[in-house]
């Protein structure tokens, strides 16, 4: 079966619905106080995090996979992807025992590479961006016969992103602004598609994130646009707006935090958008959290982050006479000033310090700036000079 770069219709994505019936989850739609409070509208978050693989990509590999003639199921499948696509399609796979093998690019989350593996795809490390991943899957595909699978360049694929806006309707009708993550398009047309047949008037906004190199979104890391799903979304968006790693950042903190979610860069972006004021539209906004497959040290990375941006987690440093007594002196400071001291640094050898003293750093839990600010304060009052790292 070739990849069918045809949009599709909403019956297609209606026949898809059928297809994943009791295979893929409903995900829920949860009402959030916090973020609703934070940007002066309903605010409810569609947990596409909470899918089977952790990603809403089951959606299209399942509706894909099992289309396939007895002949293709015999000669297995091949994909590139930076994770959740990949992963996708090795849990179909080997739901259909169909064999299957992955590209991934060197720069892919090992969260998502371990989870293909686990699933029993064959898994091959190829160039940097995903491009590279593509071109070594194509090429594959033309010395063994499989057939691809393309993760947003295919009707079928796109129609089975697409149940989603079904199905968001059906838990939300009174919807008025879906924010959609954008990396090479295949999300946002099934759900575009969907809405705009069955709800017009809803305001639809993709969400894009780190064009030019590096980002925290890796899931939509996608160098060169789609000429297929880009085109289309220009009709059926009524708008396209980008958001920084910063603003990833604290949406995935927040919704750890306040909503108890675990959301990748990717799936954050929508939240992202409306926590810095870029989605418009009125009334109940959804953003979609489109996956939830983010790297434990890239977590542990950004909620660090998160915390000292938000002022709950101070790194300073200072300095001390070295001799007995004096870093106590400093640590009951600290404890008077309520701060939870979680590591202590010292900082003698290749310092421009005189001989009798010693630099320390600390890393202090406190509770918000304000608390900062008044520890930093009590440490100067007492003669400590005091160089903030975060």
């Amino acid at each position: 079966m070739a990849i069918q770069r045809i949009a599709p219709t909403l019956a297609d994505i209606q026949e898809a619905r059928e297809r994943l019936r009791g295979i893929a989850e409903e995900t829920p739609i949860y009402l959030s106080e916090t973020f609703s409070r934070r940007v002066g509208r309903e605010v409810r978050l569609k947990a596409e995090n909470l899918q089977r693989t952790g990603a809403f990509k089951v959606r299209g590999a399942v509706n894909k996979l099992a289309t396939l003639s007895p002949e293709e199921r015999a000669a297995g499948v091949v994909a590139a992807s930076a994770g959740n696509h990949g992963q996708a399609v090795a849990w179909a796979a080997r739901q259909l025992e169909i064999r299957a093998t992955i590209f991934v690019p060197a720069t892919a989350p090992m969260a998502k590479v371990e989870a293909c593996r686990n699933y029993g795809a064959g898994t091959e490390m190829a160039g940097e961006y995903f491009e590279d991943a593509m071109t070594a899957a194509l090429a594959h595909v033309e010395e063994t016969g499989g057939t691809f699978i393309h993760p947003y360049e295919d009707q079928l694929i796109v129609a089975g992103q697409g149940t989603i806006g079904i199905e968001l309707l059906e838990q939300e009708p009174e919807v008025g602004t879906v924010l959609i993550p954008i990396g090479g398009g295949g999300l946002a047309l099934g759900i575009a598609t969907a809405l705009r047949a069955l709800r017009p008037e809803v305001r639809i906004v993709g969400v894009r994130a780190g064009v030019d190199g590096y980002t925290l979104a890796d899931g939509i890391a996608v160098k060169v646009p789609s000429d297929f799903t880009m085109p289309l979304l220009e009709d059926l968006l009524d708008d396209i707006v980008a958001v920084t790693d910063e603003e990833i950042s604290e949406a995935i903190v927040l919704l750890l935090e306040r909503a108890k979610l675990v959301v990748e860069g990717a799936g954050a972006v929508g939240v992202a958008a409306l926590l810095a004021g870029k989605a418009g539209g009125t009334g109940t906004a959804v953003p979609i959290l489109s996956g939830g497959n983010i790297d434990p040290t890239m977590l542990i990375s950004v909620m660090r982050h998160g915390l000292s941006v938000a002022g709950r987690y101070l790194v300073m440093r200072t300095q001390l006479a070295d001799r007995p007594g004096e870093l106590i002196k400093l640590l009951s400071l600290v404890a008077e000033e309520r701060g939870n001291l979680i590591s202590v640094e010292h900082h003698r050898e290749g310092m421009d310090l005189p001989v009798t003293a010693t630099e320390v750093e600390l890393t202090i839990v406190t509770r918000d700036e304000e608390h900062c600010r008044q520890l930093l304060a009590a440490m100067d009052e007492r003669g400590y000079p005091v160089q903030r790292i975060r």
